[in-house]
């Protein structure tokens, strides 16, 4: 089974900007007249025009005028909104192309694709969600620790009941998520020596976000993933976090929600 579909947006019911004529108007704003934009695409002049017509009658502002004098006897040109709905579309053409990319990447199975799709649609507020594997559950007289690898790589310990574990049915290779609130992490310059937070993860800041409060620090981890973390200001001043530093994520396993 493989996954596939293409980005569209609709007027009502009728069909309004897709692939097909985002690029007929790149190509107006590319070469300034529609006959030259119809030429490169190969297509005819008045189906060029036809579909121009089509998209400036459906959106709320003209997406193409024409212009009047200069050399040549004037032209046609790209307006303001239609550069927008451009970067619009683009954008969410890039974004369904991610999602495409994650569902194609679990193998093909239903089963697998249903579940990553339930992973993409879950609303959460914790801002990290990390897709493992359970290598190991100990149970105790109360709770179970839970071991979790992300991407084969890195491994996240969570803390949760014997109930969760039996309602949610989790067992050793099941496919499993982890959600850690970004508040929950301590970001530390070096490994830490000795600490009671079972998770320590070792990572490069990608990227610091600063607020009015408080400082989001990004962290690239291994096997392509992101942590991030929320930090105050006075913490940022000490630890002067910049972009290619190391750094370590540490959090409690009690602090760990695990999903499957």
């Amino acid at each position: 089974m493989t996954v596939g579909g293409k980005v569209w947006l609709d007027q009502g019911e009728v069909r309004f900007l897709g692939e097909n004529r985002v690029l007929l108007l790149k190509a107006i704003a590319s070469h300034g007249s529609i006959n030259q934009a119809a030429k490169a695409l190969k297509i005819g002049y008045k189906t060029a025009w036809d579909l121009v017509d089509a998209m400036n009658n459906l959106a709320s502002q003209p997406l193409v005028t024409r212009v009047s004098g200069g050399r040549g006897g004037g032209g046609t040109k790209l307006t303001e909104a239609g550069g927008a709905l451009i970067e619009l579309f683009e954008l969410l053409q890039a974004k369904h192309t991610q999602l495409i990319t994650l569902l194609s990447q679990n193998g093909g199975d239903s089963a697998s694709l249903l579940r990553t799709a339930q992973r993409i649609t879950m609303k959460t507020s914790a801002r990290n969600q990390l897709v493992g594997t359970v290598s190991e559950i100990k149970k105790g007289a109360v709770n179970s620790e839970i071991k979790l690898l992300v991407r084969n790589q890195t491994p996240i310990i969570a803390t949760i009941t014997n109930e969760s574990v039996d309602d949610m049915g989790i067992k050793v290779g099941d496919e499993a998520y982890a959600l850690i609130k970004s508040s929950w992490i301590l970001l530390a310059r070096s490994k830490p020596k000795m600490i009671s937070a079972r998770n320590s993860i070792e990572g490069v800041v990608e990227a610091v976000v600063e607020g009015k409060v408080n400082v989001e620090i990004k962290l690239s981890i291994s096997g392509g993933n992101t942590i991030t973390a929320v930090i105050t200001e006075d913490a940022q001043k000490e630890l002067d976090f910049k972009r290619g530093d190391k750094a370590w994520a540490l959090f409690k396993a009690t602090h760990v929600i695990i999903g499957a």
